[in-house]
């Protein structure tokens, strides 16, 4: 399961997901991408199951991205305590996705198997989401 290495403060706050991801909201590395339309916490789990129905359909074939990675403590106090007497300890990682941020991509695979892999990818997914391809912009800015 993904997890930080080390980490400055064992436990965070809540934070809020408001508005729109203005960085990472495009297919940068692969040819198709799982895009967010809503904001939500992923799991470790959960990002782990989505790669690897991705890789299993693809039979490892072309290559994954994986955009977020869960940095985030989750905390949770322990069944049938009572309140008060601090916050509970780290259970689980997330990561914070906000709306339209591009979550995995996939690259070097046929149009079918790529849309394909990603529908099941998103079935692992709590928040809605839809795919997306890759803009073929030259150099638009010049």
């Amino acid at each position: 399961m993904l997890m930080p290495k080390r980490v400055k403060y064992r436990r965070v706050h809540r934070g809020r997901m408001t508005g729109v991801a203005s960085r990472g909201n495009k297919v940068a590395y692969g040819d198709y991408g799982i895009q967010a339309l809503e904001p939500g916490w992923i799991t470790g789990n959960q990002i782990e199951a989505a790669r690897i129905a991705m890789t299993r359909y693809t039979k490892r074939g072309g290559k994954v991205w994986i955009k977020i990675f869960p940095d985030k403590p989750v905390t949770s106090k322990a069944l049938g305590t009572r309140m008060g007497s601090g916050k509970g300890a780290p259970e689980y990682w997330v990561a914070v996705v906000k709306a339209q941020k591009v979550m995995f991509e996939i690259g070097g695979v046929s149009e079918e198997v790529a849309r394909e892999a990603l529908r099941l990818a998103m079935h692992k997914l709590p928040i809605k989401c839809k795919i997306v391809a890759k803009e073929e912009s030259g150099n638009g800015g010049e």
